[in-house]
């Protein structure tokens, strides 16, 4: 088999810090959520991965290079404008060939991996599986009703009125019967060819679409609010290790990570927390679920359940910052106006001044 990574996508949801960041590269428990997408599919045994890419495209072939840190070989599939899942399946066809593949949307995030689902379509003698999980917002998603015999009847994308509450997670696998949907649909009134009408295309015309309903958690992380319940749950996921610095003053506890370079210097740290390499915690708290990306500084502040991105200077400010993200360069100080509450969403080379 074969893996496809979606990457194309603007991440109009997430500006400012999409402005000068593809989306799929913001981390989560700091680790970019495409690196957390590759792995998912190299554990599964899968060694050959296309990314079909859009606009920031130079930025994510940088990061990611050929793959070789993960052991798998990346292969770059332009996509001139978003217009579409299937449209990108109809343009990776070079690349995938006539082998089976699963297709991965890049800024999803989802517990316990992927490896079982590709085992159980390997050896079945499915021509799609799809993932479905059940979501309080199914008008926001692809929608699929199932029969009594748990099959799948029908797929409808982002209905007014769903007809069940089972949402397509953005996970898909197929055989080369694809090519043959992904041809012969037409755009939908979004001007996208929409992979629900493939996905639709494959069950009308005889071909066998297995459900499987994922069971555990699943973030589209679209939004800050999605981003900072991704890095929540990411960050319950890891081993704690400290391999930084932490002072006799410092009070770290257990579920805490500290990367190596990093200082912790009269501090209150408590987890699920990470604090990323080179970083300098001085004087200051980080409460749970709080990710601090590399080289950034957290001094006489207080912080907790955000996502600081590197290079950020957050110094002085009073007030506990809480339920934020804040990108790279970023500089949050004490100034001499004063706010009530502090919750940011913070661009690149941003400053703000509190209070």
């Amino acid at each position: 088999m074969k893996g496809l990574i979606l990457s194309g996508g603007k991440g109009t949801r997430l500006y400012p810090l999409t402005y000068t960041r593809a989306k799929q590269l913001i981390p989560v428990a700091n680790e970019p959520v495409l690196f957390r997408v590759i792995r998912a599919i190299r554990d599964a045994g899968i060694g050959e991965i296309g990314i079909v890419v859009g606009d920031t495209a130079p930025e994510i072939k940088e990061a990611v290079k050929d793959g070789e840190r993960w052991g798998v070989r990346i292969n770059y599939i332009p996509q001139g404008a978003p217009l579409g899942l299937a449209h990108a399946v109809k343009i990776s066809q070079d690349f995938l060939g006539d082998e089976r593949f699963v297709m991965f949307l890049g800024d999803n995030v989802i517990q316990g991996g992927i490896s079982p689902l590709i085992s159980q379509f390997a050896d079945s003698q499915w021509n799609s599986q799809i993932v479905l999980t059940k979501v309080p917002n199914p008008q926001q998603f692809g929608v699929a009703e199932l029969d009594g015999d748990g099959r799948i009847k029908r797929l409808v994308e982002k209905p007014k009125e769903p007809p069940s509450d089972l949402a397509l997670v953005g996970i898909y696998m197929f055989d080369a019967h694809v090519f043959e949907a992904v041809n012969a649909i037409k755009a939908s009134w979004r001007n996208e060819l929409e992979i629900t009408d493939a996905i639709q295309w494959l069950i009308e015309h005889g071909h066998s679409v297995h459900p499987y309903i994922h069971r555990g958690w699943w973030i589209d992380t679209g939004k800050p609010m999605d981003m900072l319940s991704a890095n929540a749950h990411v960050l319950e996921e890891l081993t704690p290790a400290i391999e930084g610095t932490v002072d006799a003053d410092s009070k770290v506890d257990r579920r805490v990570t500290v990367q190596k370079g990093a200082t912790i210097i009269n501090s209150t740290v408590r987890g699920p927390t990470i604090i990323g390499e080179n970083c300098r915690i001085e004087n200051a708290y980080v409460g749970p679920f709080t990710s601090i990306y590399h080289d950034a500084v957290i001094e006489n502040s207080e912080i907790e359940n955000s996502i600081v991105l590197e290079f950020s200077r957050i110094v002085g400010v009073p007030a506990r910052i809480q339920d934020s993200l804040i990108g790279r360069n970023a500089v949050v100080t004490r100034s001499d106006v004063k706010p009530t509450a502090i919750k940011l969403n913070l661009g690149d080379y941003g400053q703000v001044g509190v209070l």
